[in-house]
């Protein structure tokens, strides 16, 4: 017996050699969080050989330091678990920032990262990153969202060498008077199975919500609208137990069907502080879109579902969606700096307060046809006259006086 096993042994790993995979490493595991420790390696190029891995559906690249910006390019790998497959090289987003403010950046353990990428049900991966100078600590975090609440796993790549909070306020109500836009229907967070748990901190609330940032998730568009509510819990995973966030960022999320998504907990009706827009986190609310808008076109149902939430955020302020707002950058974020004063739309693509490709150039273009659906949505359209009634000819005759 023991010898049948010895034989079975070197099989598989004969055969693991062949297919040049390497067996997934060893990793210390801290509720339910695998990770490698990170050997000090080239600072401009470092890499992840072939190698099998636990279960996952979505994959970034994490690093120590939440203020370093991966200058360069991660590409990634991966092999399907269905068909044993493996992808073409894809490239991660890497212009990501950790907020300006709030419990987001103050938390003990956050991380810079890139953009998730939802690769579908995967069971290897292959990493290359390269860059000017990288940061340290470099991690490849494997995300399971149908795994259960602790389902992240963390792979190191290693070079190959074999604010306070304030009390929770009311509901807004409309304004009256103002834009009236209908309430859309959202998939709350328990219809895409958050995991509150995860969620240490109560929400950090501002003031108001003056604009509605529109970004997209980036990666790929190759999910299927089933898929949608794992997607949603996969950039909240990532965000949460791998960037170190309290909460996933963005505050409603839109798959490619147009069904909409509650983000960030704490009320969609209220002004939550996101993690979305470097910047300009404070006094604003975003939607992103599930996808990557570089590569494709945005459909109707797409554009209407984000013109829609949009009106009806801002309409509980009394703010007109086709408009124009005054915003004050709260950082440094290479596109304007700390206390700089911004003209941007009511409805800002996530570029126009930073510098970066999100939402991507095809749903950019559409951001002014949005804002035109956006006023329709608050009914912001002149009410046509109203008929007059035809004055009757009059045929009585007056006597006059004599």
């Amino acid at each position: 017996m023991t010898r049948l096993l010895l034989h079975t042994a070197v099989a598989t790993a004969l055969a693991a050699g062949a297919l040049g995979l390497t067996p997934p490493a060893r990793a210390s595991s801290s509720d339910g969080v695998h990770t490698v420790r990170v050997p000090d390696g080239d600072p401009h190029e470092r890499s992840l050989a072939p190698r099998g891995t636990e279960p996952f559906s979505l994959i970034g690249v994490t690093w120590d330091d939440p203020d370093a910006a991966l200058d360069g390019t991660a590409l990634v790998r991966t092999r399907s678990r269905e068909s044993g497959a493996w992808s073409l090289w894809r490239a991660l987003d890497t212009d990501v920032r950790t907020p300006e403010t709030g419990p987001d950046r103050l938390r003990a353990g956050v991380r810079g990262g890139t953009q998730p990428l939802w690769t579908g049900p995967s069971d290897g991966v292959q990493v290359r990153v390269s860059g000017a100078r990288l940061p340290e600590g470099l991690r490849v975090e494997l995300v399971d969202p149908d795994g259960g609440p602790d389902a992240v796993h963390t792979t190191v790549v290693e070079p190959d060498l074999d604010e306070p909070d304030i009390d929770e306020p009311a509901a807004v109500e409309p304004a009256a008077g103002g834009p009236n836009a209908e309430r859309p229907a959202v998939t709350s967070r328990s219809g895409w199975g958050a995991d509150e748990s995860l969620v240490k901190d109560p929400p950090t609330y501002t003031t108001g919500t003056q604009a509605m940032f529109v970004h997209h998730t980036a990666g790929t568009n190759d999910y299927s609208c089933a898929e949608s509510a794992s997607v949603v819990r996969g950039v909240f995973l990532y965000h949460v137990r791998s960037n170190g966030w309290n909460d996933i960022g963005y505050h409603f999320l839109v798959d490619k069907c147009g069904t909409v998504f509650e983000g960030r907990a704490g009320g969609i009706d209220k002004p939550v502080l996101g993690a979305h827009t470097y910047g300009f986190n404070t006094g604003t609310s975003s939607v992103s879109v599930l996808g990557d808008y570089n590569k494709t076109t945005a459909n109707t149902a797409v554009r209407e579902s984000v013109a829609k939430v949009a009106a009806w955020k801002l309409g509980l302020y009394g703010i007109d969606p086709t408009g124009t707002v005054v915003l004050t950058a709260g950082a440094d974020n290479g596109k304007y700096k700390a206390g700089q004063k911004a003209t941007l739309p009511r409805i800002p693509g996530h570029r126009d307060g930073y510098p970066t490709e999100c939402p991507g150039q095809h749903l950019y273009d559409d951001l002014p046809e949005i804002r035109t659906l956006a006023g329709k949505a608050a009914k912001l359209e002149e009410p046509a006259p109203e008929p007059t009634a035809p004055v009757p000819e009059d045929d009585t005759t007056v006597a006059l006086p004599r």
